[in-house]
């Protein structure tokens, strides 16, 4: 049983560049940089405040609409806030355009010009009064496998009808290869190109002047769209680095000796195991009456719980099917490395910040070990241990602060001495601000990995907040975290994170002490 399939990842970047018209001779003529944008706003200073979520795009749950409670619960904090920055899966569960109505136009409405009328709002023309900075997550890359999309449409009236219980945010179609992210937050030059204006259009929203050569401008509540799927950005003082994490994934390939064979076997017997444990549950979600209020909160568990399988089930066939030359996007680990150098050397920065979707440290209970996780965090601290060999640190970690989501929690880490040049940093997961919640794992806060081999203690979770108790007590606690960044240099950045919990079929509301980062 599969709901959803994952594109390759040759196909994920061949597809965005397509859209972006990727150093076509137009841009390279001009000069400019398609990985960075600069936000147009008269108000910047050093000491500044900035909004983060992540792993949002569902629609209603029953009896509640989380999405749109973190979204309420955000509004306070507009004004004094300059940008919001999103940790990627913005629409559940195949990143289709179908769903962006419901599932993100209407929760932000708030946020969008226009946004009195949310229904009369295209969403591939939407337009922000605050900047909202966005990385792709897996669901949005995520597509529809046509059998079920053709079993989808014959039976949609029928499913809307009896309000089926097994229905995933699903309808017609998936994202093609992402494309309904990028229509909704990229700057489509294809478009442009294909209207005969691409050189009109360069010369009018291309006119910022960087270090690196002329860039988009971004103008809240006139142009606000993004130069690609991944981008960099300086506010404050601060340089931010967003990036597609869905490229640098792909799994370690299994070893071709005894270990890895018994690896195989593990991992084939682990996937019969969960597509059994899946036609289990979709025997068990049909036996509930979801017109009765406890038995409509099993029904949204279990069809969680089967989205949850899915991902550990796609995640097992990355790991089978990896080859032994890995597809890995090495042009943005690249681009990473020699914008972090950069970063370093120029005199006016104070911090630096990156964010995307795979957290490469976690102890939620579905993610710490999926096998992802361990391929981002080994590409990563590639990455990291390179510009460390170019770069005298003086002490300070490379990035102030990683920030992440995928994981369905609010938690933050700090690396110890990973042997690394990630070692001592803070990492942010922000992944619980509307889809279901997940519970830290039972292994508790500490992440090992053996290293010269012992076991060594690599990270520690600092503060988990996620799904807790059973039953009627269940306690699902939604998040969003408000960010205050200081003035000094070195720079200090103060997590002040918000939870809204749904329990016992209302909501409760309340602020966490804040988190001085050192």
């Amino acid at each position: 049983m599969r709901f959803v399939s994952d594109p390759a990842t040759s196909l994920k970047i061949q597809k965005m560049q397509e859209r972006v018209k990727w150093r076509t001779p137009s841009l390279i003529d001009r000069g400019i940089d398609q990985t960075r944008l600069v936000i147009e706003d008269d108000r910047e200073q050093d000491a500044f405040s900035f909004l983060v979520i992540g792993d949002s795009g569902s629609g209603r749950h029953p009896g509640h609409f989380p999405q749109r409670r973190i979204a309420e619960q955000m509004l306070p904090h507009r004004d004094e806030s300059r940008f919001i920055l999103h940790t990627g899966d913005v629409i559940y569960l195949v990143g289709s355009s179908e769903f962006y109505p419901h599932n993100f136009i209407e929760p932000y409405r708030e946020f969008l010009v226009g946004g009195e009328t949310p229904s009369q709002i295209a969403f591939d023309q939407m337009v922000f009064n605050l900047p909202f900075l966005p990385v792709l997550g897996n669901h949005d890359y995520y597509d529809l496998p046509l059998v079920y999309g053709i079993l989808s449409q014959v039976s949609y009236p029928i499913r809307k009808l009896l309000r089926s219980r097994i229905d995933f945010d699903i309808r017609f179609h998936g994202s093609y290869q992402g494309k309904a992210f990028a229509q909704a937050f990229m700057d489509l030059l294809s478009v442009a190109e294909q209207h005969g204006k691409l050189a009109a259009h360069l010369d009018q929203h291309y006119t910022a002047e960087t270090s690196t050569g002329r860039c988009l401008r971004y103008q809240p509540g006139s142009f606000t769209r993004l130069p690609n799927r991944y981008y960099t950005f300086r506010y404050g003082g601060i340089d931010f680095f967003a990036l597609d994490s869905n490229t640098i994934n792909e799994p370690i390939p299994l070893s071709a000796g005894q270990a890895g064979r018994a690896d195989r076997r593990r991992l084939t017997d682990q996937r019969a195991a969960i597509e059994q444990e899946m036609q289990q549950l979709m025997v068990d979600i049909s036996r509930l009456d979801i017109n009765e209020p406890e038995q409509s909160d099993q029904a949204d568990d279990i069809r969680v719980k089967l989205q949850q399988l899915e991902e550990i089930q796609i995640d097992i066939e990355k790991q089978l099917n990896a080859e032994t030359s890995v597809e890995s996007d090495y042009e943005q680990l690249d681009w990473l490395r020699d914008r972090l150098v950069q970063s370093w050397r120029s005199p006016e920065v104070r911090g630096r910040v990156v964010y995307f979707h795979h957290p490469p440290y976690v102890t939620e209970a579905t993610k710490w070990y999926q096998a992802q996780t361990l391929a981002v965090r080994y590409r990563l601290r590639q990455v990291f241990d390179d510009v460390a060999r170019e770069i005298d640190l003086k002490g300070r970690p490379i990035v102030d602060l990683v920030l992440n989501g995928h994981a369905h929690c609010f938690e933050y880490l700090r690396t110890g001495d990973t042997g690394h040049a990630d070692s001592n940093m803070n990492w942010v997961v922000c992944g619980g601000s509307g889809y279901s919640l997940r519970r830290q794992r039972e292994e508790g806060a500490e992440i090992t990995e053996r290293i010269e081999s012992e076991e060594r203690i690599v990270a520690k979770s600092q503060l988990f907040v996620g799904r807790t108790g059973q039953g009627a007590y269940k306690q699902r606690p939604y998040s969003f975290v408000r960010i205050d960044v200081t003035a000094d240099d070195p720079v200090k950045f103060i997590l002040r994170p918000y939870v809204s919990e749904w329990s016992r079929r209302q909501w409760h509301d309340r602020a966490l002490d804040p988190i001085v980062l050192t």
